[in-house]
């Protein structure tokens, strides 16, 4: 059995019906899983991260494990050790942890990964750039306005679509092939915003303005639902990125056998979230 934490989220929920497609079982946790809209037939347990001995009862038979940190946590320097032992002693032996592109360009802390490579099980590190699906924070300002307000318009970075992120957790999930294994995951192409915002008008049929935010009114607008850490590395990363983090990155093709999902595709596939 396989266990998926954050199954409720942008990876998550692709993960969960990538496994189960490939016949595996799988307990899917989050704060609030049973009410979730899942795939029949999957067993949900509701748990806290912050609180590991919540997750026991998910863990018990579990051989794998997909460890996704929340933002809560992350905020609060959450640890995870606690999770890992519990995983550890439920028997589980491999985690998938998700981590992110900023630990290797050093704007984030090297110190998740480090805990998850020291717990003793097998490991994978997934460290994905940004998500196409970032865009919906966009939604609201489309639906009503058909409006976008963002920052560094111009600034293109190789955004990775969640499914991609998903399908390769998947792999690593299912096959030791992987262990071991630190796989940075990026889209096929580098794209704006400004760029993006157009791929939305295309997946819409209907036009889309988009204004250029400063950095300051961006800032002030990311600090309402997010920490302020967080808020300066994404400003860093959005408004003048490193070459490696806007390097295009050969591992999502190479594990899935296919190119990595393009933002234009995203954009069709949720277009609903705009509408």
């Amino acid at each position: 059995m396989i266990v998926v934490t954050g199954a409720t989220g942008n990876v998550g929920r692709p993960l969960v019906r990538a496994l189960v497609s490939a016949g595996e079982q799988v307990t899917a946790v989050a704060r609030k899983a049973s009410a979730a809209d899942l795939p029949a037939g999957i067993r949900s347990v509701d748990a806290d991260l912050a609180e590991p001995a919540t997750l026991k009862a998910a863990l018990d038979g579990a051989e794998a494990l997909f460890l996704l940190l929340s933002g809560e946590l992350l905020a609060t320097g959450g640890d995870p050790r606690g999770i890992l032992d519990v995983a550890r002693e439920a028997g589980v032996r491999r985690v998938v942890f998700l981590s992110s592109q900023g630990v290797a360009t050093g704007r984030h802390p090297a110190h998740l990964e480090e805990t998850v490579t020291a717990s003793g099980m097998d490991w994978t590190v997934l460290r994905p750039g940004g998500f196409h699906s970032n865009a919906l924070l966009w939604a609201d300002a489309v639906r009503t306005r058909r409006l976008v307000a963002a920052p560094f318009g111009d600034v293109a970075l190789p955004t990775v679509d969640p499914a991609d992120i998903a399908e390769v957790a998947a792999a690593a999930l299912r096959d030791a092939v992987h262990s071991g294994a630190t796989y940075e995951l990026t889209g096929p192409a580098p794209i704006s915003p400004r760029q993006q915002v157009a791929a939305i008008e295309d997946a819409l049929g209907e036009p889309v303005r988009f204004v250029e935010q400063t950095r300051v009114e961006a800032r002030e607008q990311m600090l309402r639902f997010m920490p302020e850490p967080v808020v300066e590395a994404t400003l860093g990363i959005l408004g003048a990125p490193f070459a490696a983090e806007q390097r295009l990155s050969p591992d999502v093709e190479r594990i899935l056998g296919r190119p990595a999902r393009p933002f234009a595709d995203w954009a069709a596939r949720n277009v609903a979230a705009f509408r």
